[in-house]
């Protein structure tokens, strides 16, 4: 399974990036991008990144993903989906009768 990574850009020309995530370090392509700047978050898929992340979105992307690997190593895994906790699931709006 391959998944897209928030990363944040620590140097750029343009055409590749040099981003990081959790300490990694990696050259990504943005040429599907407009001249993201240097300090952007990403979303990273296959070294390419993909589009522009907010904090926010990246701050959740990357709590789910700390989530799946303690949940894989047996750990709790509540705090990284604080955001789901208590909350009533709902269907996308395309899936919803109305």
């Amino acid at each position: 399974m391959c998944l897209g990574l928030p990363m944040t850009i620590v140097e750029t020309d343009g055409i590749s990036a040099l981003c990081v995530y959790r300490g990694e370090q990696r050259p990504v392509s943005v040429l599907l991008l407009s001249n993201p700047p240097v300090g952007a978050k990403v979303l990273v898929y296959i070294d390419t990144a993909i589009r522009l992340l907010d904090e926010d979105e990246a701050r959740l992307i990357a709590n789910a993903i700390e989530g799946l690997s303690a949940a894989l190593d047996g750990e709790d895994c509540d705090r990284f989906f604080a955001d789901l906790i208590d909350r009533e699931p709902q269907l996308p709006e395309h899936l919803r009768s109305d």
